[in-house]
């Protein structure tokens, strides 16, 4: 646009890209030649501003363009999140057990321990006490701008043979996003255990073995489940986007066997979502625990960013660099999914490294039993050891359960303290694991 001053008036260059846009609104009587034009200074001022105020209405949801993750401005976003792990998907090592780490050998022992219908009702609360509206405003207060909800498929459908599409997990996660809206917090929903299990360990509930790879059937329910949710938060603008498998197929097995059957995969969750929801970004992790992108093609969605996960590595630039490269190669936007479990030293230089590489972020985990390398910290309850001691035993026959089955009352006691003890208000905040994402103590 081109524009000239002289006293009180102001020409305005036009043409036939400023025809269309303002004859929509009535502004001007254009014609198809450009020319010039004169209008006062107070609607200059509203032509000035038009361009950001339409582009705000059109994107009203986070996008992507280039390298870059943008906000409803166009502005680049850099995600400073955290996972919301433990909540939705059970981790045996965030309870201090060892054996049971997967969230159905976690149940069996609450079952063991007390019995199907005082664990039914322990886990129930245990979900409406774990994440609450007093810890998504904490989140915000600190300065994340992003969560990243791990949930477990199993709470999202009912069990074979109907394996129809209902679960707590819908209620779940009405909540909490209505929460994050009020906050102002963005929302990435990460399924974290598929159906048959995308890595093949504890993470995601599987059998010890990526089956989802081998079954049409786990396919059909995963593809159905995520293009349910897309259906459901198609227009919701809190909602990021959508993390389609955490941590697909671990080193341990066939990887020239299985690797070539993620992206397909991933194009037939995404073109099923596309079906409902064309607003949200798909989230992709690379095979072996979200680090190998070799296993990646040319982008095939407009909407794409490609995430990866670190642990236990040097926080240098190098070791994130092929998916730096990747990026510039594809012109698509990178995102750190996981990393944490360390020390403070090595985050604070971990996540400055990616802040300058202009990669945001995403630290596992927000909340666990008695310790530092979180957020939070829930204080471990009296008498919660014999259940650590008990779980840990690794022997389960019939006859071991009824010789070691620690004092049920004393069990009941050290659950129900759990469940006062995870509530935000009853946790104990870690200031330096705070600081080194350089958010305020």
């Amino acid at each position: 646009m081109f524009v000239l001053k002289l006293k009180n008036l102001v020409f305005i260059k036009t043409g036939e890209n400023m025809k269309k846009r303002y004859l929509k609104r009535g502004l001007h009587k254009l014609d198809s030649k450009p020319k010039f034009r004169f209008i006062t200074i107070p609607l200059l001022i509203f032509f000035l501003f038009l361009p950001n105020t339409i582009y705000s209405q059109i994107n009203s949801f986070i996008t992507v363009k280039g390298r870059e993750i943008i906000n409803t401005d166009g502005e680049n976003f850099l995600l400073k999140g955290i996972n919301l792990g433990n909540w939705l998907v059970p981790e045996g090592y965030m309870f201090h057990f060892k054996s049971p780490n997967s969230p159905r050998m976690i149940y069996d022992i609450f079952n063991i321990l007390i019995g199907e219908e005082e664990a039914n009702n322990f886990w129930d609360t245990y979900r409406s006490n774990y994440i609450i509206k007093d810890d998504i405003h904490f989140l915000k207060s600190l300065g994340f701008n992003s969560v990243r909800i791990p949930f477990n498929f199993r709470l999202f459908i009912t069990d074979y043979p109907y394996n129809e599409l209902k679960g707590v997990g819908y209620k779940l996660l009405d909540q909490v996003i209505k929460w994050c809206k009020e906050e102002d917090l963005y929302v990435i929903l990460d399924m974290h255990c598929a159906p048959g299990g995308q890595t093949g360990d504890n993470i995601d509930d599987s059998y010890g073995y990526p089956f989802l790879f081998e079954s049409p059937e786990s396919q059909r329910l995963t593809i159905d489940i995520w293009r349910k949710l897309a259906d459901i938060y198609k227009d919701e603008s809190i909602i990021i986007g959508y993390d389609l498998l955490n941590e697909p197929i671990a080193h341990y097995f066939d990887v020239e066997k299985l690797n070539p059957g993620l992206e397909p995969l991933y194009k037939r969750i995404t073109k099923a979502v596309r079906e409902v929801d064309t607003n949200h970004i798909i989230f992709l992790g690379g095979a072996q625990w979200d680090s190998n992108f070799k296993v990646f093609g040319p982008p095939f969605d407009k909407k794409l960013v490609y995430t990866f996960h670190k642990y236990w590595t040097e926080p240098t630039r190098e070791v994130i660099q092929d998916y730096i490269d990747f990026s510039k190669k594809y012109n698509v936007p990178i995102w750190l999914g996981e990393s944490g479990e360390t020390s403070n030293e090595w985050i604070n230089s971990f996540r400055t490294m990616l802040e300058e590489n202009n990669i945001g972020w995403c630290f596992w985990p927000y909340k666990k039993l008695d310790s530092e390398r979180g957020v939070v910290s829930i204080n471990k309850p009296d008498n919660f050891d014999i259940i650590i001691d008990f779980a840990n035993d690794e022997n389960y026959d019939y006859s071991s359960i009824r010789e070691n089955r620690p004092d049920f009352e004393n069990v009941r006691s050290a659950l129900k303290q759990y469940l006062e003890n995870c509530k935000f208000k009853n946790c104990t905040v870690n200031e330096d694991y705070i600081k080194a994402l350089g958010l305020k103590k």
